[in-house]
């Protein structure tokens, strides 16, 4: 098996991004201690990967382990930004698709998951309000998930009870964007005109397959009726 792991390293203004990626084919793509530093809050992230799978990450609010590798990140900010020539990184657009979980069913919980991908920097909030009011609770985000592209992805889920007086809207906010990014999402249950199709179509199908099964029964049996004798000459 071969293992690509080489160090290419991004110098921003705003960032200190420091990424082990493969630039070249390989069985496997081992992406290790992709420690990130900005200078917009103190926030940073420690994860490793194996071909894109997450591993384990450190949750720095336990102060659990790796923050000396962060803390080395953050002190060389200032030499990566002069390295760099001052030159800013492009602020790229994020994309946001929000969908549920599972099939939509009134009254039954469900997840829903706001997925934003195409993410650089990574910095963003992402904020919901469900039925007009701000959600604090119930709220699971996770890190942000490296791409061979040295962009990143993330998740957010919100778990809720589908109703006909439920409805959430969400705020994406990034650099990318000139104005944060505000979508709108009503629960849409399966109608009952689908669920009238689905219930014929089930109904139509049951009832070719009691055909076809009384007349394989039939054929069957004549096959095993006795030849009737010969007719006298």
């Amino acid at each position: 098996k071969k293992w690509f792991s080489p160090l290419p390293i991004s110098h921003l203004p705003i960032l200190s991004f420091m990424l082990w990626n493969g630039y070249s084919p390989a069985d496997h793509v081992c992406t290790y201690d992709t420690n990130i530093y900005q200078t917009y809050g103190d926030y940073g992230q420690f994860t490793y990967e194996l071909d894109g799978d997450e591993l384990f990450y450190v949750d720095l609010e336990k102060k659990e382990t790796a923050l000396r590798n962060l803390v080395v990140v953050k002190k060389n900010l200032d030499t990566l930004i002069k390295d760099s020539n001052f030159t800013p990184a492009t602020n790229e657009i994020p994309e946001v698709v929000v969908f549920p979980k599972s099939p939509m069913t009134l009254g039954i919980p469900n997840t829903l998951i706001c997925l934003v991908d195409d993410i650089f920097p990574p910095v963003i909030n992402i904020t919901w309000f469900c039925n007009g009011h701000l959600v604090p609770e119930s709220i699971a985000e996770t890190t942000f998930y490296p791409k061979s592209d040295c962009s990143f992805l993330k998740f957010s889920y919100l778990t809720f009870v589908p109703s006909t007086e439920y409805f959430c809207d969400f705020k994406v906010e990034h650099w990318g964007l000139e104005e944060p990014l505000l979508k709108h999402w009503l629960p849409t249950p399966m109608s009952e005109l689908t669920e009238t199709v689905a219930c014929a179509l089930g109904m139509a199908l049951g009832l070719m397959g009691v055909v076809i099964g009384s007349i394989l029964i039939i054929q069957f049996i004549i096959l095993l009726l006795p030849c009737p004798p010969p007719c006298p000459a």
